[in-house]
């Protein structure tokens, strides 16, 4: 089996995804009512999550980072099987990784960590979730087709949504989508040990991984594609009628399922999806196809070293760092400013550091 040859576009959508998480979204947010501009404005409100039912560019991050997971995942395994690992040794290696990022993920959102009061630990992570997806998405891959694992997506979102809207919530009934009512948060409450982060339900916890892993399964496919023996434009065709169709598919399916983060509804997965296949064509076709390559070196160094950047602004307060070393500079422009400068320089910072392992040739991967 021949081996495929590392993307730069796909380091670059990775990159572009993390860069939101690592101060890219804080300095526009914090732009917002300085400009006088109602464009940054609008650009600054797509930053924020919505309440509940809605739809912001923001509520599409964590839904890339578990796509562009099934894209490295595909090429992992392919690679995998081309250096003649057996499937026993793929299992083994995806459940110790799905380990290793569940135990990073309490970690990172319990910091101080008290294992002395397990009642107020929170299980339910990012990392944990991205570590479960790809191990449930390896076993899927290695013993199913293509249009197998499709058929599961369709499956998974058509039960999840028949759950939500068949099974009574005692004292609420069923269909009850509401933030008191649905079945996800009587679910957690009764099922989920430890502390849940809305309190009544933790949309990371458990019954909302039935959806999520499907942006896996799908970023799998979309690795699958790219490594087709096709030629580049039968590729980009390929990515850009699945993603039309998941966005046609998402918004058709929200007229009575409401696309909604919190619940990760069915409507939100192929909404979500189907902007994934986008935004990978459209740097798939400038970055690997049309040659323009430059531009997305910046993505790349970010890409490269994800976990860090994630846990890196966990545990390091580059706010405070930015504040140290700039702040003399930008303490002279309107107080308006101030808190969008530190964002930028914090930024700078950030990138950086990414820069220094990069340029190292340190990536820290699980």
């Amino acid at each position: 089996m021949e081996k495929q040859k590392r993307l730069l576009s796909v380091d670059a959508l990775r990159g572009f995804d993390m860069l939101l998480i690592s101060g890219g979204g804080a300095f526009l947010v914090r732009l917002k009512g300085t400009t006088g501009l109602q464009w940054v404005d609008e650009v600054a409100e797509q930053l924020t999550h919505p309440a509940w039912n809605g739809f912001t560019f923001y509520d599409f991050i964590f839904p890339l980072f578990l796509f562009t997971a099934g894209i490295a995942l595909s090429y992992s395994i392919q690679s995998g099987l081309s250096r003649g690992m057996n499937k026993k040794e793929l299992y083994r290696k995806a459940f110790r990784r799905m380990l290793i990022l569940i135990v990073l993920g309490i970690l990172d959102k319990n910091i101080p960590l008290n294992i002395f009061d397990p009642g107020q630990i929170r299980y339910g992570t990012v990392l944990g979730r991205i570590g479960i997806a790809t191990f449930i998405t390896t076993l899927l891959y290695l013993n199913l087709s293509s249009a197998q694992r499709l058929y599961w997506v369709g499956g998974i979102l058509m039960a999840y949504c028949a759950a939500l809207f068949l099974i009574p919530v005692p004292g609420h009934g069923a269909g009850d989508l509401s933030f008191e009512g649905n079945l996800v948060g009587w679910f957690d409450r009764t099922f989920m040990p430890g502390r849940l982060l809305q309190k009544t339900y933790d949309e990371n916890a458990l019954l909302t991984q039935l959806p999520a892993h499907c942006l896996t399964v799908l970023g799998a496919f979309a690795g699958d594609i790219l490594q087709m023996k096709k030629s580049e434009y039968k590729k980009l065709q390929y990515l850009g009628i699945t993603g039309i169709a998941g966005i046609g598919l998402g918004l058709l399916w929200s007229t009575f399922f409401p696309v909604n983060k919190h619940l990760w509804t069915s409507s939100f997965i192929l909404l979500t999806a189907g902007m994934a296949f986008l935004f990978l064509a459209f740097f798939y076709w400038t970055i690997d196809v049309l040659g323009y390559r430059k531009w997305a070196f910046f993505f790349k160094v970010i890409g490269m070293n994800s976990l860090v950047i994630y846990l890196g602004t966990r545990f390091i307060d580059f706010d405070y760092s930015s504040k140290l070393l700039f702040g003399g500079w930008y303490m002279h422009i309107a107080d308006k400013w101030q808190p969008a400068c530190n964002a930028l320089g914090s930024l700078i910072l950030v990138w950086l550091l990414l820069y220094f392992l990069y340029r190292k040739k340190i990536f820290i991967k699980v």
